[in-house]
């Protein structure tokens, strides 16, 4: 029998392909710059708008009724954590992202610096579709009468 103790050639090509495999997969972090104007680096496709915590989950953006996602983070201009009982009825202007679901998942309270830049989602969606684009038709408030919702197929 014979019993070799250095590695086969098979698992030193193995192991050298599982070291340079995650170093070629990772991209750089794509962010909108404000740190230009002495503000903070943004990730990509967040947008801008007044926020408004009514009754945490339930807040208002630009006006519009909407949901702090399950496990929502808000920070401060400063980074630090802030619970969405301390801003209840205060109304901030805001960089905020959405989980796929809709819901806000993700909201940077703006120091005077960050809200001067102009962002290049703050007038238009990152994306055309849903949950990105904003609906601004009439909205169902849970009221609409059994037989006059849609059908199926129509």
């Amino acid at each position: 029998m014979n019993r070799c103790n250095t590695p086969s050639i098979a698992l030193i090509l193995v192991a050298l392909c599982a070291l340079t495999v995650p170093a070629a997969a990772q991209e750089p972090v794509q962010t909108q710059n404000e740190a230009a104007l002495g503000g903070r680096n943004f990730p990509i496709g967040t947008l801008r708008g007044r926020f408004m915590v009514v009754n945490a989950p339930e807040i208002q953006l630009d006006g519009q009724a909407e949901r702090l996602a399950p496990g929502a983070r808000i920070r401060s201009g400063q980074q630090m954590l802030v619970m969405p009982a301390a801003l209840t009825g205060q109304n901030v202007l805001v960089n905020y992202r959405r989980d796929a679901a809709g819901m806000v998942s993700e909201v940077w309270i703006l120091t005077p610096e960050e809200a001067q830049a102009k962002r290049e989602t703050a007038d238009k969606p990152l994306l055309n579709f849903w949950p990105f684009v904003a609906d601004t038709g009439p909205r169902d408030d849970g009221k609409t009468p059994f037989d006059q919702l849609p059908r199926y197929g129509q």
